[in-house]
């Protein structure tokens, strides 16, 4: 297991959706941890995760998150929980990229 990442060397793979791309920072049978970058003008479509929990730390950038029925601006800094079942969207309507430290429990 790796101890230590050094943000800023991290290599990223594209990801299902275009426009996100991680690198896994932490894989445990119970949950995980990952950098996404996400770039300008994309959206990651709403969904649902029946047994997890995700979570959302902004780094940089300004994303919108939308959780159920309710839309954040984000900023840098902020932190913000997808419970179980919670219908969620991500989107970079910015020129710039996003970068989230993204984890997620599963339940």
């Amino acid at each position: 297991m790796n101890h230590q990442f050094k943000i800023n060397a991290l290599e990223y793979t594209e990801g299902k959706v275009k426009g996100f791309a991680g690198s896994p920072l932490l894989e445990l049978k119970n949950g995980a941890v990952k950098m996404v970058k996400v770039a300008a003008h994309s959206e990651y479509p709403k969904h649902v995760h029946p047994q997890k929990t995700e979570y959302a730390f902004v780094v940089e950038g300004t994303p919108e998150f939308e959780i159920d029925d309710n839309t954040y601006q984000c900023q840098p800094g902020e932190f913000y929980v997808f419970p179980t079942q919670a219908k969620h969207k991500i989107v970079n309507k910015g020129d710039g990229e996003c970068v989230l430290l993204i984890g997620s429990i599963n339940n």
